[in-house]
Formats: C-alpha cells, structure tokens, sequence
C-alpha cells in the first residue's frame, strides 16, 4: 500500500499546464492578408488587362480601369468569407452527435462588430466617392445622359452620330455629311464621339459592346452619349431592351477605322445615297413615330409629312 501511496502522492512528469487554445483570429489575419497580398496584384496585372470591354475608346478603357479596381476591392471581401469559413469547417468541425456551441464561446464581441460597422462604412463611402469621380471624369461612362447632359467632352472637335433604332435594326445618320443614312456603324480613330440615339417606334437600347457604350432608344428622346475613340477594331452592336418578337436578332456591326478611311467612306456613301436622302426626313434629333409607319393608328396620316413621296402611318378609319 506505502508503494502505491508513494505513486499516487509522486508529482507527474513536469508541472501541469492548464491548455491554452490558439489565437484563431490571429491565424486567419495572417492567412488572409498572405492570400490578398498574392492574388490582389496578379489580377490586376495579369487579368485585368484583358477585362472586357477592353481598352478600344476612352469609355470601355475607363470602365475596364473601373472595374479592375472594383474587383481587386472585392478580392479581400471574398478571401475573408471564404478563409473564416473554411478556416472554421477545418478547425471547429465536430461529429454529428456534438452539441452546437453555446454558451460563453457564442456570446457577442463588441470590438469585432465595432471594426466590422467601421470598415464596411468606409469602404461603402470610399466607393461613393470613386464612383462619382469616375462618373463625371468620363462624361458619364459611356451611358446615355438626355437630351441635356451634365457631363460634355472638352474636346473642340465632336463627330455627332445618330443612332435610330426600330423593329428591328439600327441605323446611322452623320449629320456632318449631308444627313446620309446607313446601316454600318463606320467611325474614325482618334475622335470624339457624339451618340444621339432615338427610335421610331418601341424603347430599344443601343449597345456598342466594345466601344462600352449603352444608352436607352426612346422615341422622341434624343439621348446623348459620348466616347472617344482610341483604336481601331470590329464592333458589335445589341439591342439590351426587348422590344418586340424579333429583339433577339436586332443586332449588328460597326468598325473603327484611320480617319482617312471614314472620310473616304462617308463621301463616297453620301454621293451613293444622294437620292436617299432626299427622301428622308430633314435631320432632326427627333422623330415621331409615325414616320416609319408603326404608328398603330395614334398618328393622322398626312399631317406634317416626312416625305414629299410617300405617305407614312397607319390609315385612318373614316370619320
């Protein structure tokens, strides 16, 4: 019995220590800010680049830059989600049969919610404010501002174009050169851009994808968009509205081209629409629905007529 009292009183190998749970958060700061460190600059070197809409007019390089900011912005957001929640699977997992945690180790930490209430304000002011600047150095970001935008380029030289949508295609009218019609969307490098997009007939939208241009087609709406154009390259043209059965299939092409060879196609497409054009409307930035005849019936023929040989519009019942 003495040898066995002798075992029990006898100190165990060491002084005892009472176990110290790891510094999770610490753990997950470290992992976090590694992890953003590393992918933050390779996307915004190595993918950002080649974020579309790509860099061909001033607007789709302003709105690439934009988002590239944004994303690499969001890229902290998401690793900290995901590293807390895989952090957690990894650390706290736990048989079915475990108890939720509870309890003292479920209780509220004000320093944490106090920092998360912080960060989250200025990051969502700091945005506000990005958001705006951008929004005012690039003359709207290629959207569409009304008839009367607040922001206008600064450049002395603007080519006006006029977009006119209807079911279902677009058309172009250069009001610089005679007021000629055209389906191509034809536009020199090295300019400013004047978009005036209206319709004829339902709300479309006009989506120069590559030159991140989008602004809505209302009839009797001149809206304005601007842009300048910094390479040359194919362009694709969408309507983003529906409008109609066929909305799928209104779209088309347009192209940048050296500013010699847009001077040759405009002069030498307004001598070949020469007869054209003098059946179309006088250049306006407007026109009333009734000239493409979708009028449905709200519009009188006769009145006001577009054209000195044809009548437009739909018949009128007799009275």
């Amino acid at each position: 019995m003495s040898d066995v009292a002798e075992q029990t009183d006898a100190p165990a190998d060491g002084p005892r220590h009472a176990h110290r749970e790891p510094r999770h958060f610490v753990r997950m700061v470290v992992i976090w800010l590694v992890a953003c460190a590393i992918a933050m600059p390779l996307f915004y070197f190595l993918v950002g680049p080649h974020v579309p809409p790509g860099v061909m007019t001033s607007t789709a390089e302003e709105n690439q830059f934009d988002f590239n900011i944004l994303m690499v912005l969001a890229i902290p957001v998401l690793f900290g989600v995901w590293i807390y929640i895989g952090y957690s699977l990894i650390t706290w997992r736990g048989s079915k049969a475990a108890d939720p945690v509870g309890g003292e180790l479920a209780r509220g930490h004000m320093g944490v919610q106090t920092g998360w209430i912080g960060i989250t304000t200025v990051f969502v002011l700091g945005l506000a404010i990005f958001g705006t600047y951008a929004l005012i150095t690039t003359n709207g970001a290629g959207g569409g501002e009304g008839p009367n935008p607040v922001w206008t380029p600064t450049s002395a030289h603007v080519l006006p174009v006029q977009v006119i949508g209807q079911q279902w295609k677009f058309t172009y009218r250069y009001p610089t050169f005679g007021g000629f019609e055209s389906s191509d969307l034809v536009l020199p490098v090295d300019t400013t851009i004047a978009f005036h997009v209206t319709s004829l007939d339902v709300i479309h939208s006009f989506w120069a994808y590559q030159l991140s241009i989008k602004a809505d087609a209302n009839p009797q709406v001149d809206n304005v968009a601007f842009t300048t154009t910094n390479h040359t390259g194919s362009v694709t043209v969408r309507c983003s509205e529906l409008c109609g059965l066929w909305h799928g299939a209104m779209f088309d092409y347009g192209r940048v081209v050296s500013k010699n060879q847009f001077e040759a196609w405009a002069t030498a497409t307004r001598i070949a629409t020469a007869a054209n054009t003098k059946l179309l409307p006088p250049f306006a930035l407007t026109y009333t629905p009734d000239a493409n005849g979708a009028a449905g019936g709200y519009y009188p023929d006769n009145v006001d007529p577009y054209s000195p040989s044809e009548v437009y519009g739909a018949k009128q019942p007799a009275s």
